[in-house]
C-alpha cells in the first residue's frame, strides 16, 4: 500500500468497471482508460482487470472543482458566502 498521504478506498467502496466510471463522469472508456495510464486517479487492479473506486471518482471531481469568485471570497477574507 502506498503511504503518501493518497486516501485509501473505503471498506464499502463499490468498485467501478471503466464504462461505468466513463458514464458517471459523462466521458467516453478512453478518458478513464487515459487517467489510469496516468496514474491521475486511484484505481484497483485484479489481475488484468482494472476497477475504480467511487471515492477514487469524488476526490478526483472535488480536486479539480473550481469555486465561484463568491466562494473564493469569502475564503480569503473569512466570511459566509
Amino acid at each position: 500500500m502506498h503511504r503518501c498521504g493518497r486516501r485509501y478506498a473505503r471498506k464499502n467502496d463499490r468498485l467501478l468497471t471503466v464504462e461505468e466510471a466513463a458514464e458517471r463522469f459523462g466521458s467516453g472508456a478512453r478518458f478513464i482508460r487515459r487517467l489510469i495510464a496516468e496514474r491521475r486517479i486511484r484505481y484497483v487492479k485484479l489481475g488484468k482487470p482494472v476497477r475504480i473506486p467511487e471515492s477514487a471518482l469524488d476526490s478526483y471531481i472535488e480536486e479539480r472543482t473550481v469555486p465561484s469568485l463568491r466562494e473564493a471570497r469569502a475564503a480569503r477574507y473569512g466570511r459566509a458566502a
